[in-house]
């Protein structure tokens, strides 16, 4: 059967309507978010002068030094893959102090606008250069950066707002058309010429637009509230919260394929993002974590709209340096929409 837009439409409307009338799931849906950043605000505003520190080590000697760092207190050592990434990350304050054992003498970099280079250097450099022979710090030589700092609230609200399209995304339609079914609303649409398709396209636009909707408002306030400022292509801002949002949408419908009771829905929804919440970023950085975490978290379209929202709100990132993240969502959106449109059912079995 072809796709028919008017049956699309139709379906895209009454989901609408349907949402905004539940004024107090509206209104929880906008205020949920401000709620979680004003918190994380206050909370970790001042994060920056905790007194523990991370410090990156490049080259060929790095997992000698790991050693080594990674013994003396409060101090985390992080192997680095790639120079020049480790130096944007000094820049903008996500390491402390960086070591290339490829120099001789080694070579260490700090930015000299970070509140805990200092430290970083009088707990890793000088400790370290006890241990050399003659035990003098000038067997390293130092390098400087500045960069623009980045507040910890401002690093964590994109992950806010991926948790927050994530939560709407999927429970929107997974748990929503779990619902239909349970009650003989898909029973009734199963009468009509509807196809799965549809039916499942339009309450992925719905959703989409209410989610954009959401963003705008939240953009717009965290703006004003708390001058947060987009540093890198705006286009790519759009592009990567449309398509993330669509792919997480469509994630739910594997859920609201063929599930027939809300409390197994709760239960399969709540296996789908809380993991997706601990992998993916939203509250702490995997840097330093093991390759097959980080191998899972590439798995998570969620991981991927995090990442680019950071890429270009933190770093400055254009349309082109997050066109990876851009590309993996879209095929992730047309793989769990197909499957959750093969595997779609109308009714309950009894």
């Amino acid at each position: 059967m072809n796709f028919s837009f008017r049956r699309f439409w139709h379906i895209f409307v009454a989901r609408n309507w349907e949402f905004l009338r539940d004024k107090a799931n509206l209104g929880w849906s906008f205020a949920f978010p401000f709620l979680m950043l004003i918190g994380f605000y206050f909370i970790f505003g001042n994060a920056n002068n905790q007194a523990a520190v991370k410090v990156g080590i490049f080259g060929p000697q790095s997992t000698v030094y790991q050693q080594r760092v990674a013994a003396l207190p409060q101090v985390e050592a992080v192997l680095q893959s790639d120079l020049e990434s480790a130096r944007d990350k000094i820049a903008h304050h996500k390491l402390d102090l960086l070591l290339d054992t490829n120099q001789n003498p080694p070579e260490y970099w700090v930015s000299e606008t970070s509140p805990k280079g200092y430290l970083a250097e009088r707990l890793a450099i000088d400790v370290l250069s006890q241990g050399e022979r003659p035990p003098v710090a000038a067997h390293y030589t130092r390098q400087t950066l500045t960069g623009t700092e980045i507040p910890y609230v401002e690093w964590f609200f994109p992950g806010l707002l991926g948790m927050n399209i994530m939560f709407m995304a999927v429970w929107g339609v997974g748990y929503v058309v779990v619902r239909y079914r349970k009650n003989g609303v898909l029973k009734r649409l199963a009468t009509t010429p509807l196809t799965a398709f549809e039916f499942l396209s339009a309450q992925l636009a719905s959703r989409l637009f209410l989610i954009l909707m959401s963003c705008v408002i939240l953009f717009g306030g965290s703006i004003l509230m708390f001058g947060f400022e987009v540093r890198g292509s705006w286009l790519a801002v759009i592009l990567l919260t449309s398509l993330g949002s669509s792919a997480l949408i469509a994630m739910g419908t594997l859920v609201a394929a063929r599930t027939e009771s809300e409390e197994l829905a709760g239960g399969l929804l709540n296996l789908m993002t809380w993991p997706m919440m601990l992998l993916s970023e939203v509250w702490f950085s995997l840097e330093g974590a093991p390759d097959w975490v980080q191998q899972v978290a590439l798995a998570l379209p969620l991981t991927h709209l995090i990442r680019g929202l950071r890429a270009v709100m933190n770093d400055g990132a254009g349309l082109g340096q997050v066109s990876m993240h851009l590309s993996v969502m879209a095929l992730m959106t047309v793989i769990f929409l197909g499957l959750g449109a093969g595997f779609f059912r109308w009714q309950r079995v009894s």
